[in-house]
Order: structure tokens, then C-alpha cells, then sequence
């Protein structure tokens, strides 16, 4: 084995100590000196293994209530010591330093504390010092030393250790170097982003310490993967593993639904990031039959989602459907085992959790950082701008369709009547084009446009579109206003009987 070396000697310096044991023994059966100090020191002991404590090699105690235990030049002059180098190497024998070949450290829980809510005072606490320092002295050094920078390695470094009786190749050290500046880049990313919530420096950091490979990307010819934890916001009941696709449409059908969230019984189709059904009902399973008929077409390998249980009789009727993905805040027992009736259709429970308030993309050769859209258009934040006001239901359907258009991709028309998405144009390049998108499949699907309600996601430079929307029955508008042109569009509404409103707020989805 080209360039391996004997491991002779290992430092250890662990937090968990889950999957230590056998580590430790298998050292210890290939004659290697173990250095280690603390928690991890009695740990070893206890096994009845000899080990050296760092204290000794030192000559210095652990003080300041453990904040300083390995920081010390014969720690780290064992560590860095270049081994073809005949000064470092005179310098290790004049100070009696001895050689480390491994390093082995498993970091402070940070990020567990932050999300405990623990105390600012214990949170700092858990931000490592010493683990940090070793590892990166080890790493560095990877042309003499193997860094063992997290718990997630201890089998890995077992299965390298057994094979080759302790010989290390420099391949397998530069391995774990690259591993070990991955966790201390994501440890020092997570203290940052951590007290960066008061500092508020604009940075783009953003670090996962777990990934999912998937099958594939948008396309089968594109590699893809999802850096993230699914786990906190779902459990996995049933199916297939979730594509890059898939995602996409989760993604999109959760933040739609945070919109209905605490209401009536909502049901909602998406295909494609947008919905393609969606309506609020007394029962959840009444809901869903008139989601779909929004769009029975377009629901075919759709996402679907719901904000309250969903029931046997619900999921006989979407059984009756090919889905790719249920998603819903819980199951009736007798639910799932319908639904569990297509092997592949993936079933998810989803988790009361804050989702991130930043969103951010690739775009050219940088990333682009925005707030996430958190304004629901509201009753009380209304204006009418005609001489005709909306009725009571006309409003109740102008902020349904506001919540609908917000997540639907621009430029965008939604029509919407008595709690019912009756169609939408999506992606246009022209508000036009959208609106006649939204009227042609609205007619398809046998919908009576009178008096519906229009939401349009941006102003109306021209009063077009409430001309087209009055030839199609639609009876109340809602739009942000702002154009230098919107007397033209509430002039025809005054002259036509047509109600409209304005919410100032522009809602573009790109």
C-alpha cells in the first residue's frame, strides 16, 4: 500500500461515545498508545484499556472548568509535527513530544442546544474549542495523521483500521481531511448563523451536515440531490422515495397550504408547483371532489394535500386517482390502509414546524437571497376602488383567490367561486394570455364564470383584462393597484357593475 503508514499512536476526545467501544479495543489489539482526557479518558479506563491522560503528557491540568484540556504545544506539536522533516522532527524529540498518528473527536452538541431552547449562556457553552482546534491541526496534517471528525465516521475508520491491521493509507487520511473541514465548516456555519440572528451581517451561509441522493434531477440525464432533514417535517408512512420533482411539488403544496392553515376542511391538487385544484368545504372529503373537479385532468400524477385528517371516505376517492405523493396532517387507520393499496404512492405525515424565512436560488454565478412572501392579503387590508363593493361572499372569494394566486407562477390569473379554484392561467408571459388561459379551462370543465371572482398577482397596466373578465361573467376583482393607468380599469368597472379592490401588495412568483 503506496505511501500508508502504522498507526502507533491516537488521540481521543469524544463527546458521544456511541460506537467508541470496538474502536478503542482494536487500537488497543494493535499496540497503539491512547492518549485522552475528560469523559473520554473514563471511558477507556472503564473498558479496562491503559490509557495515557492528556494531563500527563501536558503536565498541565484540565482548568477553567474544562474549557482548556488539549490546547497545548505537546498536543499539537505531536499533531502538526511534519514526519520528513528533520527540524519538526528534532523539535519532537527535544521537547519529548510524541508523534500523533490519530486524532479522533466528536464535537460538542451545538446545534442540539440551540434547538432545545437552551439558555444563551448554555448555548455558548457548547460551542467547542479544543475539538475544533484538533481536528482542524489533523486535517491539515493528513499527509501524517487521520482526523476522525464526527461519530458518523467511527465505522468507517473501523472497517479501515480492521483491513489494513492499522496501516493507513495517504489516500484514506486525505479522505477524512476533506470530511473533517466539512464538519468544522458546517459547525462554524451553524455558531454564525446563531448569533448572527442579532447581528444581522447580510452573508450567504448555509451548510447541511446530511444528504439524500436521489434518483435523478429534473431530468433522468441530471445527478440530484437533497441536502436537508425530510425527517423533521414528515414521516415517511408509505411508498417510493421522493424525487427531485417531487420535491419541488412538496415544497410548493406545503407553502400553499400554510395559507389554510387553522380553517375549514381545504383540499388541494398540485402539478407542477401550482395548483391545479383546490376548494374549502365542511368535510374534507367533500373538498377533495371539488378540488378535482377543478381540474380532473391535470390532477393525474398530481401532489396532494390537505390541512386537517383525511378519512376512509376521502381516500377511497383519491385511491381512485394515480398520485404521486398524499400529504396531510394525519390519517384515519382505515385511511391509510386504502390508500397504502398502490405500492408506490408515498403517503407523509406532515410536522407542525416554522419553516426557513429565507429563500434562496442559483442564479448565473452567485445565489439570490430574498425574505419569504409572509403577507396574506386580509379583509381589513382592502380597499374598494368602485363605486360597486364587494358582497360578503364575493370578499370571502377575493382573499381565497388572493392566497391561491400568491403561490401560482407568474403572470397569473385565478378564478375562483364559493370557496372553489375554477381555473388558473400560469407562467404567461402576458396577464392577458393568463386570463384567457383560466376562462378557456374554466368553460372546458363545465364552470359558470358569473359571478365568480378574478385575483390577479400584479396591476393592470390597461383595462384589457377587466374587459375580458366581464365578457366571461366574473363579478368582483382583486389586484395590488400601483399602475399609473388604474383609473382606466376602475372606469370600466364603474361603467360595467363590476366590483374591485386593491391590496398594495404585489405577489410575483418567478
Amino acid at each position: 500500500m503506496s505511501n500508508s503508514k502504522k498507526v502507533k499512536s491516537a488521540l481521543i476526545s469524544v463527546f458521544h461515545k456511541d460506537g467508541l467501544e470496538p474502536i478503542v479495543k482494536k487500537l488497543n489489539a494493535l499496540g497503539v498508545t491512547i492518549f485522552s482526557t475528560g469523559g473520554t479518558e473514563k471511558f477507556i479506563n472503564d473498558l479496562g484499556i491503559e490509557v495515557v491522560p492528556v494531563e500527563e503528557l501536558t503536565s498541565y491540568p484540565s482548568i477553567l472548568g474544562g474549557r482548556v484540556k488539549t490546547l497545548h504545544p505537546k498536543v499539537f506539536g505531536g499533531i502538526l509535527g511534519r514526519r520528513d522533516h528533520k527540524g519538526d522532527l528534532s523539535q519532537l524529540d527535544e521537547y519529548k513530544i510524541p508523534e500523533i498518528d490519530v486524532v479522533i473527536v466528536d464535537l460538542y452538541p451545538f446545534e442540539k442546544t440551540v434547538a432545545s431552547k437552551a439558555s444563551e449562556q448554555d448555548i455558548i457553552e457548547k460551542i467547542d474549542i479544543g475539538g475544533i482546534s484538533l481536528i482542524r491541526a489533523a486535517a491539515k496534517n493528513f499527509k501524517d495523521v487521520i482526523c476522525v471528525s464526527s461519530m458518523k465516521q467511527y465505522d468507517e475508520f473501523l472497517n479501515i483500521l480492521s483491513a489494513n491491521e492499522g496501516q493507513i493509507s495517504l489516500e484514506d487520511r486525505k479522505n477524512f481531511a476533506a470530511k473533517a473541514f466539512g464538519v468544522s465548516s458546517h459547525y462554524d456555519t451553524a455558531i454564525f448563523k446563531y448569533l448572527n440572528q442579532e447581528a444581522g451581517e447580510v452573508e450567504f451561509r448555509q451548510s447541511f451536515d446530511q444528504v439524500s441522493t436521489l434518483r435523478y434531477g429534473e431530468n433522468p440525464h441530471q445527478k440530484g440531490y437533497f441536502f436537508g432533514n425530510l425527517n423533521e417535517l414528515f414521516d415517511k408512512l408509505h411508498g417510493k422515495e421522493l424525487s427531485y420533482n417531487n420535491l419541488l411539488d412538496v415544497d410548493a403544496a406545503v407553502n400553499l397550504m400554510s395559507e389554510f392553515k387553522g380553517e375549514a376542511p381545504t383540499f388541494a391538487i398540485l402539478k407542477h408547483n401550482n395548483a391545479c385544484g383546490l376548494a374549502q368545504r365542511n368535510t374534507i372529503e367533500e373538498a377533495y371532489k371539488d378540488a378535482l373537479a377543478g381540474d380532473p385532468i391535470s390532477a393525474f400524477g398530481g401532489i396532494l394535500i390537505a390541512n386537517t385528517k383525511i378519512n376512509a371516505k376521502t381516500a377511497e376517492e383519491i385511491h381512485k386517482l394515480f398520485c404521486e405523493v398524499v400529504i396531510a396532517p394525519a390519517y384515519d387507520d382505515d385511511a391509510l390502509g386504502i390508500l397504502k393499496g398502490k405500492k408506490n404512492r408515498i403517503i407523509l405525515i406532515q410536522k407542525d414546524i416554522e419553516l426557513p424565512s429565507v429563500n434562496y436560488r442559483t442564479a448565473l454565478n452567485g445565489v439570490l437571497s430574498q425574505e419569504k412572501d409572509t403577507k396574506t392579503d386580509e379583509l381589513s387590508g382592502l380597499q374598494n376602488v368602485t363605486v360597486l363593493e364587494p358582497s360578503e361572499n364575493e370578499k370571502t372569494d377575493l382573499i381565497f383567490a388572493s392566497k391561491i394566486c400568491k403561490h401560482t407562477k407568474s403572470n397569473t390569473i385565478v378564478l375562483v367561486k364559493n370557496k372553489q379554484l375554477y381555473a388558473s392561467g400560469t407562467g404567461q408571459t402576458s396577464r392577458v394570455d393568463a386570463l384567457n388561459q383560466a376562462i378557456v379551462k374554466a368553460n372546458h370543465f363545465g364552470f359558470d364564470l358569473k359571478g365568480s371572482v378574478m385575483a390577479s398577482d400584479a396591476f393592470f397596466p390597461f383595462p384589457d383584462c377587466v374587459e375580458i373578465a366581464d365578457h366571461a361573467g366574473i363579478s368582483s376583482v382583486i389586484q395590488p393597484g400601483g399602475s399609473i393607468k388604474d383609473q382606466l380599469s376602475i372606469d370600466y368597472c364603474n361603467s360595467h357593475q363590476i366590483s374591485m379592490v386593491t391590496t398594495g401588495t404585489r405577489h410575483f412568483k418567478h
